[in-house]
């Protein structure tokens, strides 16, 4: 009888170390409650910014070395690959360490230098996906939105289409604003 109590006592201890120490878990994004479209006016690039939390399932945490989204609309697909995140001020992404407690930020997509995209009306289905080191980059949420024709027309004369989650109705709820939004994400960043 003692025997069997220490085995069941030795494997239920490395079950606890594995689960604790030695597992990785997985990288996870709660629905941002923001996701906004800007961009093509004079200077401005056109952009991805959103509001979420991320986190990890397991205690030991994780290590994010980039993050990009990708932008499906029609027949058309789009990586927007340069990722910046904060909220006082804006840093280029990579090293970011995601605990299982997690970590609210703004994440900033920009596409790469030579890149064009317009927005227009009609569907999107927006990716985000993670980077891990290691790791090749796994895709961490998913979501459809639609962009009507005069909210295309509002981000051609420079405001932002903003998408607000409402928990009540569990939609998102979009609208166009000319207010700037909370940081500016410039190249040299």
């Amino acid at each position: 009888m003692a025997l069997t109590i220490s085995i069941v006592s030795l494997l239920i201890s490395m079950l606890t170390f594995w689960l604790t120490r030695i597992r990785k878990g997985n990288l996870k994004m709660t629905r941002p409650s923001l996701i906004c479209f800007l961009g093509q006016n004079g200077n401005d690039e056109p952009k991805v910014f959103m509001r979420t939390l991320l986190y990890g399932t397991a205690d030991q945490g994780q290590y994010i070395q980039n993050m990009f989204i990708r932008l499906h609309q029609a027949d058309t697909i789009q990586n927007f690959n340069i990722w910046a995140y904060g909220d006082n001020g804006v840093v280029r992404g990579s090293g970011l360490f995601i605990s299982k407690s997690g970590i609210s930020l703004y994440h900033h997509f920009l596409l790469p230098k030579n890149g064009q995209w317009s927005f227009l009306p009609g569907d999107y289905k927006l990716e985000v996906f993670a980077e891990t080191v290691n790791a090749s980059a796994k895709k961490i949420f998913e979501q459809n939105l639609t962009l009507a024709t005069e909210q295309a027309n509002d981000i051609k004369q420079g405001k932002a289409v903003y998408f607000d989650w409402a928990p009540d109705t569990e939609k998102y709820v979009s609208y166009s604003d000319d207010r700037k939004y909370e940081s500016k994400l410039s190249r040299s960043v």
